[in-house]
């Protein structure tokens, strides 16, 4: 997954303090974050880089990305330490929690046992 961004080694940073892992890049242009568990997400400078709004009821939803974490509350204040923002819409009530990076991509935050469960009726298998 390749994330556009106004300044790629900057964001890269706040997500490698998040997530762990290793950044890599062969120019100022374009880093990458790794990761033990075989995660990749590259960061590409994009000077014309307009922020989404969030939310946007004008345009599609793009792609964002979600993690679950064993402990939610403790993540949030990790995330506020490392400069994101709580979004001023919060969509999932108490199941998730809507970020915004510092390159102001929305990202979702939810607890691993919400994760791990299907809500009802949305089990393509019922």
């Amino acid at each position: 997954m390749t994330v556009d961004c106004p300044q790629p080694r900057e964001l890269a940073e706040f997500y490698r303090k998040f997530l762990g892992g290793q950044l890599r890049s062969a120019n100022p242009d374009f880093v990458v974050l790794t990761s033990e568990q075989d995660v990749r997400i590259d960061f590409q400078r994009v000077d014309n880089h307009v922020p989404d709004r969030w939310p946007n009821p004008d345009a599609p939803r793009r792609l964002h990305l979600d993690f679950s974490l064993d402990d939610l509350p403790e993540a949030e204040q990790q995330l506020h330490a490392l400069g994101a923002e709580l979004a001023s819409h919060q969509p999932g009530g108490q199941r998730f929690r809507v970020f915004l990076d510092p390159a102001v991509h929305p990202f979702c935050v939810t607890s691993s046992q919400v994760a791990a469960t299907i809500p009802p009726g949305s089990d393509p298998n019922e």
